[in-house]
């Protein structure tokens, strides 16, 4: 095998930087929020939870290369498989314990 054959495929510098500066964009924007109180404080929630959503999928896409190799629709479809069993662990989880009061 060739030097190239044996390396995977990785991204470009212009990838790289641009997740990068996503990244951080997407860091600052929550503690500008949190430190100015410039919203609601459920809406401060609700924007730091989309906030991490984004820089989740920035991370996969840009850092770990989902959509690259030999079989990207199946890295995408372990993915969302993956996120459906964790909804329903953590959903699941929250759903019971908010009922355990009535034990009681």
């Amino acid at each position: 095998m060739s030097q190239h054959e044996s390396h995977e495929n990785h991204g470009s510098l212009k990838s790289y930087v641009i997740g990068f500066v996503l990244s951080i964009i997407l860091s600052i924007i929550p503690i500008v929020l949190v430190l100015n109180h410039v919203i609601s404080p459920m809406a401060t929630v609700v924007s730091i939870l989309v906030m991490a959503v984004l820089q989740f999928l920035i991370q996969l896409f840009f850092f770990m290369h989902i959509r690259e190799g030999e079989g990207p629709k199946y890295n995408v479809m372990a993915l969302i498989l993956g996120v459906i069993f964790v909804i329903t662990i953590v959903g699941g989880s929250i759903w019971v314990m908010s009922f355990g009061y009535m034990v009681h």
